[in-house]
């Protein structure tokens, strides 16, 4: 089956419908300052990356790998790609040497598109790559050798016509997007043209954009939802978005809801709660009265985060739950939906979910298991990119097993519990850490936690809690007690921690989740592993 190719769809069917000077994308700058980029602009600069990268050798099936931060020329750069029928893969500029070099051999990247202040990386484990052909920086003047190459000088000497496809096979590589689970090395998720319907979709059926509406997603493209729901559905659907060029920046930020008047705002709890420790009369100082509704994605949108951001913007959050694997939302909460605070929400349209147990036997309502897909959706990842054993272990016949832990009620509604490997067996009882870094959240003096499981040879494992104060906090024995009795009444007694830790941070991947292992390492005096993702 033949389908629009990714850069068709999202950017010249406009320009040949009459609509290329349309305002595909409102730029918010660390300054503040504006600009705006239209239709016919990404169409022309991403025709002419695509140019250069034909002429370089590029090739169908070819990846490139996009490594530099958050910009319209790494939209542009994307979409070239697309044109010139390679394999995307937009990488964190965050990335160490060790993260960058496992994500660029295991993707066999020919080219980089880079900057110079991360140019270093590339070249200190350039001899590691024999695939890396050619590095092109956007903001050299200059070509600087023969294989690094100025992608700026380039794109002002290439013509913005280009004879591209645009209807491809809808199994066509598009992008791959590395996720990292509790072990092992970065995998690939491998996406391809096709998968475009079922994300347009799902964000006409989660988010409901009116036509005048103001998008905002806060997400940084090389994470699954900045490239799906920040750039792909976005450009896709031709909707108004707005992108802010930094990271989080609580001022910035606010300013951004209230001067561009966004009207929906897709974010994540980490954001969140970040925001909840800024001072209260920073919000009293704004209006929000634009703002229709929030949403969130990359980890559970714990009950007291919630509360707190509806009463501070003052409308409805819908949390919502996908993965790098599934390619678009799954399960989430939208309206006209009654949302259950820490609900997952339901499964939209065309998705069937369910619980199961490890043999793969459906399990009644509120009885916890595995959350499992049927598996067919049209934005459901392809393979692993060169591990087809990983990706073989995901399915059971026409099941995929998403390796998270959750219930459903009796409503419908999905509750997630943890991780699979992250649940806790403390004396017989499963407890998984989100109930209790839930309960512990709502504790005043407490702005961050992450709980994981110790071996104990009388429990099997112990509940271990670390924990972030607010600034003007001290651990003491009294404070301790407190979190004891709070998590007993909130959760149980048996879900209380045998230990708490205080820490400076807690550590997250560019999501937002929680990498327990790294703190179980810390914990057992071990080597950590693969940081790379890290915030």
């Amino acid at each position: 089956m033949n389908v629009e190719n990714i850069a068709y769809a999202c950017l010249t069917r406009f320009v040949e419908n009459g609509e290329g000077s349309r305002e595909a994308l409102h730029w918010v700058d660390t300054d503040l300052s504006e600009q705006i980029y239209s239709f016919e602009y990404f169409d022309r600069e991403s025709s002419r990356v695509a140019a250069i990268l034909k002429q370089l050798g590029i090739v169908p099936g070819d990846t490139v790998s996009i490594f530099i931060p958050r910009s319209p020329i790494l939209i542009s750069a994307f979409f070239g790609v697309q044109k010139a029928m390679g394999i995307s893969c937009i990488l964190f500029g965050t990335l160490g040497e060790e993260g960058l070099l496992d994500r660029l051999s295991n993707s066999n990247a020919k080219i980089v598109i880079t900057r110079k202040s991360l140019l270093r990386k590339i070249t200190a484990i350039k001899d590691k790559l024999p695939a890396l052909q050619q590095i092109l920086t956007i903001d050299h003047d200059d070509h600087q050798s023969d294989s690094v190459l100025s992608l700026r000088k380039l794109m002002t000497e290439t013509d913005p016509i280009f004879d591209y496809p645009r209807w491809v096979d809808a199994e066509t590589p598009a992008f791959l997007q590395y996720t990292s689970g509790s072990t092992g090395k970065p995998k690939g998720a491998l996406h391809v043209h096709g998968a475009l319907g079922d994300m347009r979709q799902s964000f006409r059926d989660i988010m409901q954009l009116e036509a005048d509406d103001l998008y905002w997603c806060t997400a940084d493209p090389a994470w699954i939802t900045g490239i799906v729901y920040g750039i792909l559905a976005p450009f896709g659907t031709g909707a108004r978005q707005v992108q802010y060029s930094g990271t989080y920046n609580a001022d910035n930020w606010l300013k951004t809801l209230e001067t561009l008047k966004v009207n929906i705002w897709y974010t994540a709890p980490t954001a969140l709660r970040m925001l909840m420790q800024e001072d209260e009369n920073k919000f009293t100082q704004h209006d929000f009265s634009s703002l229709k509704r929030m949403y969130s994605v990359g980890e559970p949108l714990n009950p007291e985060i919630y509360h707190w951001g509806r009463k501070v913007f003052k409308v409805e959050i819908y949390d919502t739950w996908w993965q790098s694997e599934t390619g678009s939302m799954m399960i989430g909460n939208h309206p006209p939906m009654t949302v259950k605070p820490g609900s997952m929400g339901k499964p939209r349209a065309g998705v069937e979910a369910f619980i199961c147990n490890d043999d793969m036997q459906l399990q009644p309502d509120g009885k916890q298991g595995l959350l499992c897909l049927r598996k067919g959706w049209g934005s459901m990842f392809r393979t692993y990119f060169h591990n087809e054993a990983a990706y073989s272990d995901k399915f059971k016949n026409s099941i995929y097993i998403t390796g998270d832990l959750a219930y459903r009620d009796e409503e419908g509604y999905f509750w997630y519990v943890s991780r699979a490997d992250d649940v806790i067996n403390t004396a017989g009882h499963l407890v998984g850490p989100f109930e209790v870094e839930s309960a512990l959240l709502e504790i005043e003096e407490i702005v961050d936690v992450a709980v994981i499981g110790a071996d104990d040879p009388l429990l099997h494992k112990r509940i271990i809690a670390f924990v972030k104060l607010r600034n003007d906090q001290t651990w003491s024995k009294e404070l301790e007690l407190k979190c004891r009795i709070y998590v007993s009444n909130k959760v149980s007694t048996t879900a209380i921690p045998a230990e708490f830790h205080v820490i400076d941070s807690v550590p997250k991947n560019q999501s937002g989740k929680i990498l327990r292992r790294v703190l179980k390492a810390i914990y057992e005096g071990k080597d950590p592993g693969d940081t790379s993702t890290m915030e």
